[in-house]
């Protein structure tokens, strides 16, 4: 597949890294990381195709930001996007399946975003190529504690978790202590999420937290669209975030520029920040009441998209 509306599009403005702004977090200027470090957190969804990848680039991309080294792994072996969305497609030379086959150090796979020092980018395998099926569902964990193992250790090692619930699914999972589940508000979404918080509870991971993404407002007081009360409700699961719908995530991600470096900041920039201090701090949203406190008093449930 090419991705001709890359080239079609004019030059990125040099890298700019705006510092978060205070006033957005109660006047701190950083969170308080909560946890022995590095902390391993699987992005996973399910269901293709509802913002996973660009949440993971633009949470590693904030906790650079606020100094908090941060280690994205791409762990899908055949299809692998997250180089795509942090401009870095054209220098990964080397993968985690070279470290394995001992054609490589660690650090020499290692990626280190040009803009942002404390983000590094690891990819799994080369483009259309498949993990040797000899490296089994712990190859990840063994990159996990080789990172820990390293002279200076990532605060964060977020993995990237490919779509479904097959091999690579467990293959990202296994090292993870903490899991973020991207959904979106529609049925089929909700379904695959709920599948797979099932799945990671049963892996022994307990520490889940929701990000409901492409929110629309205005569908939502229409009763169009389950509002994020709703989708925490039928998940029972803490918040971690709520992104609305934004033109700009996709001219961010042509560019290769995560969103959270937009300067000025956007709605969905704005949100996937204030994600990133929650995740940091274990925290949960509870702002989304107010939510509900603006939509009409007859309310959607999940059943009455059924016609129930």
């Amino acid at each position: 597949m090419a991705f001709a509306p890359r080239l079609l599009l004019p030059p990125p403005p040099p890298a700019r890294c705006p510092p978060p702004a205070s006033a957005r977090h109660g006047g701190r200027t950083a969170p308080e990381l909560s946890g022995p470090t590095p902390r391993v957190v699987v992005v996973t969804s399910g269901k293709g195709g509802v913002g996973k990848t660009t949440t993971t680039a633009n949470l590693a991309a904030s906790l650079a930001r606020l100094s908090l080294p941060a280690v994205a792994v791409d762990a899908d072996a055949g299809l692998r996007n997250l180089d795509l969305l942090l401009g870095l497609e054209n220098r990964v030379h080397l993968t985690a399946a070279d470290v394995l086959a001992g054609d490589c150090r660690l650090d020499q796979a290692l990626v280190r975003h040009r803009a942002l020092h404390d983000l590094q980018l690891l990819c799994l395998s080369k483009p259309r190529s498949k993990l040797p099926l000899a490296f089994g569902s712990k190859t990840l964990t063994w990159v996990a504690d080789a990172l820990r193992r390293a002279a200076n250790p990532p605060a964060f090692i977020l993995i990237d978790c490919p779509a479904g619930v097959d091999a690579g699914f467990v293959t990202a999972i296994a090292p993870a202590e903490e899991a973020v589940l991207v959904t979106t508000p529609d049925i089929t979404a909700l379904r695959d999420a709920d599948r797979v918080a099932g799945l990671l509870e049963c892996d022994g991971i307990k520490d889940i937290k929701i990000i409901v993404n492409r929110v629309r407002p205005d569908l939502v007081k229409g009763e169009d669209m389950m509002s994020a009360l709703d989708v925490q409700e039928m998940l029972g699961l803490p918040l971690l975030g709520v992104v609305p719908e934004d033109a700009e995530v996709i001219r961010s991600t042509n560019r290769g520029v995560p969103l959270v470096l937009n300067d000025p900041p956007t709605p969905a920039g704005l949100a996937l920040e204030q994600a990133t201090w929650r995740l940091v701090e274990r925290d949960a949203m509870t702002a989304v009441m107010v939510e509900e406190q603006e939509r009409p008093k007859k309310k959607v449930g999940f059943f009455s998209f059924f016609g129930g």
